[in-house]
């Protein structure tokens, strides 16, 4: 009997060693749930009187491509961004503190318009809040 009282905790102790941890990128859903994500922050752009005027001359498709790729490298996905630096995208627009909080915001909106739980939104935003520094006042 305490033989099988030993497996079995032994078991059990082992099992919880073996668990596996799911990144960031998985738990949003992967490369579809990011795409969705960032089409759904382009509408949100796009209808924003504040934020459409540093995209108004954009290449969209671009923006779209390496967002995503950013966002999925970010998370911990298996993209590699190929685009330039956050410092190089954002030189000149002098962003402000209050127009980056505002693209935070439609960045919001748009993962809780792709239906990503507000958990999983607090994680992808403690991994992309750190490219602030390198976006608002060059």
């Amino acid at each position: 009997m305490k033989n099988i009282l030993i497996m079995c905790f032994g078991w059990i102790f082992f099992s919880a060693c073996t668990t596996t941890q799911v990144n960031i990128y998985q738990q949003l859903g992967g490369r579809p749930k990011i795409e969705e994500v960032v089409d759904n922050f382009i509408t949100e752009i796009e209808f924003d009187a504040v934020l459409f005027t540093f995209f108004k001359d954009s290449n969209i498709e671009r923006f779209r491509e390496k967002l995503s790729e950013h966002i999925c490298m970010l998370t911990g996905g298996p993209c590699k961004y190929s685009g330039d630096s956050m410092q190089q995208v954002h030189a000149g627009m002098n962003i402000t503190e209050a127009e980056f909080n505002h693209s935070v915001d439609l960045f919001i909106n748009a993962m809780t318009k792709a239906d990503i739980p507000h958990s999983v939104q607090n994680k992808v935003l403690a991994v992309i809040i750190h490219t602030r520094d390198k976006m608002i006042y060059l």
